[in-house]
């Protein structure tokens, strides 16, 4: 049996490479297709697949500027021949999933979640703050015509595999399918305690892009005083420091060991915007520290409230505060928050993905779930 896999994007490591990197463990020999390689920039894992980017390579300054060519990706994704393969795995959360399989191969999306931009968050990453009103006014019907490309693509996977439940209901309300849930997985042998004392301070580990609401956590640590380390870049860094008080300290992009170390050193993590999944707080959770985050989305299924963090039920600095005072009247037993993050291991993703894929293979042909 011959087998892609296809990623949206490798232009760095964070939660969907890490999956990425899981089911290529699974499938050494796998080819990989993406729309853009920036080399060097994911883990040794990957690249050592065989890799075939697509003409988006080839845009200028496609490497830092790659978003601004999203028009261009329903075409480069479906340009990819994979006529020689029998099972192709899409990783998507933009384009992955619409690629086009030979009629004898089995496609099954491993989705991160539905296009966000193209359905429920275009002003979060296009409104008119952000792109002015004429930006806003140009965008708003591709999004919209990339919306209906993402829903009429969807047949095009034969199986679609949830990295959560909120998700699942996503693919159910958008493209009109089950899906599984499998959760992501957490290299939850390389985080663990090492006995540190914790900090005074609160740690956000996150991508600086809006829907993460790092601003979020920014007010609320002004509100109670608190100081706060943020890891993490992206286009929102500027913005966010120019809000941001002497109690904020941000320290860029750093390695999986620098990571763990703050895990280990914080009094507690922050996560203020609604993930679909969200490994972050598994990560930390594994380090024996609680989290404190927003009440939907995949926090619902990470972080256990008065037991192993705080959740929080309003996207406001307010409600957040709020969080971070009641955390730091708990008493929150850090071998009972390890033992959760256990449930999210590396080997439990295997091997529930295994069974999934090798199911869809002994299925009839032209199967779809």
């Amino acid at each position: 049996m011959t087998t892609a896999i296809v990623h949206d994007w490798l232009t760095g490591m964070r939660g969907g490479e890490k999956v990425l990197e899981s089911i290529g463990a699974l499938y050494p020999d796998a080819a990989l297709f993406t729309l853009l390689h920036v080399p060097g920039s994911t883990s040794p894992a990957i690249e050592r697949h065989r890799v075939t980017a697509s003409f988006v390579q080839q845009c200028p300054a496609a490497r830092r500027f790659y978003r601004h060519y999203l028009p261009l990706f329903p075409m480069a994704i479906e340009q990819f021949n994979l006529d020689a393969y029998d099972l192709v795995i899409s990783s998507s959360h933009c384009a992955a999933k619409a690629v086009v399989v030979p009629g004898r191969a089995r496609h099954l999306c491993y989705c991160h979640s539905p296009m966000r931009y193209a359905w429920d968050q275009f002003s979060a990453y296009f409104g008119r703050e952000r792109t002015g009103r004429l930006g806003e006014a140009a965008l708003r019907p591709v999004l919209a015509w990339l919306a209906r490309w993402d829903k009429a693509t969807a047949p095009r996977v034969h199986r679609f595999v949830a990295n959560s439940r909120f998700v699942a209901d996503r693919i159910r309300r958008y493209y009109g399918r089950h899906a599984d849930v499998v959760h992501p997985p957490v290299d939850t042998e390389f985080f663990h305690p090492d006995g540190s004392e914790a900090g005074d301070h609160f740690l956000v580990v996150s991508a600086l892009v809006p829907y993460k609401r790092v601003d979020l956590a920014i007010d609320a640590c002004r509100r109670t005083g608190a100081s706060l380390r943020i890891v993490g870049t992206g286009p929102d860094r500027d913005r966010l420091e120019r809000g941001a008080g002497p109690s904020v300290t941000f320290l860029g992009q750093l390695s999986d060991e620098a990571i763990r170390d703050e895990y280990r050193r914080a009094r507690a993590i922050i996560l203020a915007g609604e993930e679909d999944f969200g490994i972050v707080p598994v990560e930390a959770q594994a380090c024996g520290r609680p989290v404190i985050a927003f009440g939907r989305g995949g926090a619902l299924e990470t972080v256990i409230d008065g037991e192993t963090g705080v959740l929080f039920d309003t996207a406001s600095a307010e409600s957040l505060a709020t969080a971070l005072d009641r955390a730091g009247g708990l008493r929150l037993d850090p071998a009972r928050i390890r033992d959760h993050a256990a449930a999210f291991s590396r080997s439990r993703f295997a091997a529930r993905f295994s069974e999934i894929v090798q199911d869809t293979l002994a299925s009839p042909a032209g199967t779809r779930w």
